[in-house]
């Protein structure tokens, strides 16, 4: 139990300190990619994500959902991938190749959508290689590029105010 807060308070301190080095990049690329981070015990519908792929006319196999599972020891087999607390070690060390794969794919934008302050969701969400971060209202308004206040369960309104701040910033493909 002693060796858990340890490893909590060094995971705390990389964080904070990746979190203060780190640079906004900003071009004028369109998004083409979405990766999402999600918490399993705050949403479990996985084709709100699919909907808002198509609305933002990214292509199915562009979208890339995982799910953090923080009370649950058996993970649900409804998502792309799950981690739990088990797959990220010491000093924000990730222990399972499929989300090193996650973290290392420079997705055109991320999106955050939790709002429990677990201290693994915020590691992935900092140590992803997005080009753009998108969340929902958090603790830690350094996690994020863009932060759309909403609850959990106003889908529809994050939805279309993704789309509006894509469109002002000219990330939006238009369709052919």
């Amino acid at each position: 139990m002693i060796l858990k807060g340890f490893k909590e308070k060094s995971n705390k301190k990389y964080l904070n300190k990746m979190l203060s080095e780190r640079k906004v990049y900003v071009d004028d690329s369109k998004v083409e990619s979405l990766g999402v981070i999600l918490n399993s015990d705050e949403i479990d519908d996985f084709e709100l994500f699919r909907e808002l792929a198509a609305y933002l006319h990214i292509r199915p196999n562009k979208l890339k959902v995982i799910a953090f599972s923080p009370t649950k020891n058996e993970k649900p087999n409804f998502w792309e991938l799950c981690f739990s607390a088990k797959d990220i070690g010491w000093n924000g060390t990730i222990k399972n190749t499929e989300l090193q794969a996650f973290l290392d794919k420079s997705f055109d934008v991320l999106i955050s959508y939790y709002v429990s302050d677990e201290l693994e969701l915020k590691l992935i969400t900092g140590l992803s290689n997005a080009k753009f971060k998108i969340g929902i209202l958090q603790t830690d308004t350094r996690l994020n590029d863009l932060i759309i206040k909403t609850h959990l369960d106003e889908f529809k309104v994050f939805k279309k105010e993704v789309f509006k701040y894509l469109t002002i910033l000219n990330k939006i493909k238009n369709e052919q």
